[in-house]
């Protein structure tokens, strides 16, 4: 019998889950196979080489660029400031001397006596990779980063901006549809991961901000206030690289939404414990979606029943979220898979599937306007 597959979100109390921690240049690796690590360490670290800045000296100094070589006060390889000397003329007995300062810091790393151009090399730049997730080294590439491993509750997100970083989960509401507001943030949740239910405010982020959280994860969030928070429509583009402040997380959609009630209840009960999360999102080929990550001190004893789904697998009995009106938001439970198309509202013929809904009635939807909630 054929099996049938739909995309969907993955939130569970238990994964074992690896992430990899890759310089973007070859450069050191600072830990080592069996290392335990925590989510702020830094595991590898690089230079990059800095900024090139070419100084044309022949033009600055209204002469020829194979004389340029005859006027200079450094030579390659030397170390300049801002303000120092670096090419001066004869002048005429000694007087009308002209000078020419250097405008940047950095190394001088080739002069041309053919172009009569000076390159300055600005300081490296150093880059280092923390582990973003507290668990074991299970691999070290030499020169490039190191993979790690833990077993984890792991949520990911629809849709988030702003990179990674960690903290500890503060609960800010106290039901799953509880809109998210600035009187909901505290001082005391500074350098927290903070957890709403329905819609977050844009005040709601600023406060956030303003305190010093590291991130802020709700059901939904007004696209008019994200386009306001980031000053630009985010179009298809890849996220993760915004300078908010804060990194900043919905985990069903936009609009006014409340936050699935098991996601909020998984959140609730790891409340107080140190947890990852990473805003970066990709809708296009190459799915990334943001994530939120709880390692945990032990796996827990394997439920009745676990594994028994692949991954993506339509099952009867499978929990789904529905995408699409009038049942938006809702997440039931599939009770049925028929083989055949089925007329839909529009005229149009499309693959559907029954699900029950939490009110005990049965509905039938296509199987595109659904995502299943992985466990």
């Amino acid at each position: 019998m054929a099996k049938a597959y739909t995309p969907g979100l993955l939130v569970t109390t238990h994964r074992r889950h690896r992430c990899r921690r890759i310089l973007p240049i070859a450069g050191d690796v600072n830990v080592s196979k069996g290392d335990q690590v925590v989510a702020d360490q830094v595991v590898a670290e690089t230079s990059l080489p800095g900024d090139v800045n070419p100084v044309n000296l022949a033009n600055q100094l209204s002469m020829p660029a194979s004389d340029v070589m005859d006027c200079m006060v450094v030579k390659e390889g030397d170390t300049v400031e801002i303000g120092d000397t670096v090419a001066q003329t004869k002048g005429i007995f000694g007087f009308m001397k002209t000078t020419i300062p250097s405008k940047v810091a950095g190394t001088v790393e080739t002069i041309s006596p053919v172009t009569g151009q000076m390159i300055v090399r600005g300081a490296p730049l150093p880059v280092q990779v923390k582990a973003y997730m507290s668990g074991e080294v299970v691999n070290v590439l030499p020169g490039e980063g190191c993979e790690i491993e833990a077993d984890v509750a792991y949520v990911q997100g629809i849709f988030g901006v702003g990179g990674e970083t960690a903290g500890t989960i503060k609960m800010a509401c106290q039901a799953h549809d509880e809109e998210l507001d600035a009187k909901h943030i505290t001082d005391d949740m500074a350098g927290a991961i903070i957890v709403g239910g329905g819609r977050m405010t844009a005040q709601a982020v600023e406060r956030a901000r303003a305190v010093g959280a590291a991130a802020i994860v709700s059901g939904g969030i007004d696209d008019a206030d994200l386009k306001n928070m980031l000053g630009y429509d985010l179009g298809v583009a890849i996220t993760g690289r915004e300078q908010l402040g804060i990194t900043v997380i919905v985990t069903e959609g936009f609009g006014d939404i409340a936050m699935a009630a098991r996601t909020f209840e998984m959140l609730k009960g790891f409340a107080g414990q140190e947890a990852s999360v990473n805003g970066a999102t990709q809708i296009r080929a190459g799915v990334m979606r943001p994530e939120i990550i709880v390692p945990l001190d032990a796996a827990p004893p394997a439920s009745e029943g676990s594994g028994r789904y692949e991954e993506g697998q339509l099952e009867i009995g499978r929990p789904v979220r529905c995408i699409r009106d009038p049942h938006f938001g809702v997440i039931a439970e599939v009770s049925g898979l028929p083989s055949e198309p089925a007329v839909l509202g529009s005229g149009s013929k499309a693959r559907v599937l029954e699900v029950k809904l939490p009110t005990g009635e049965h509905a039938v939807v296509p199987r595109a306007n659904v995502e299943l909630i992985e466990e």
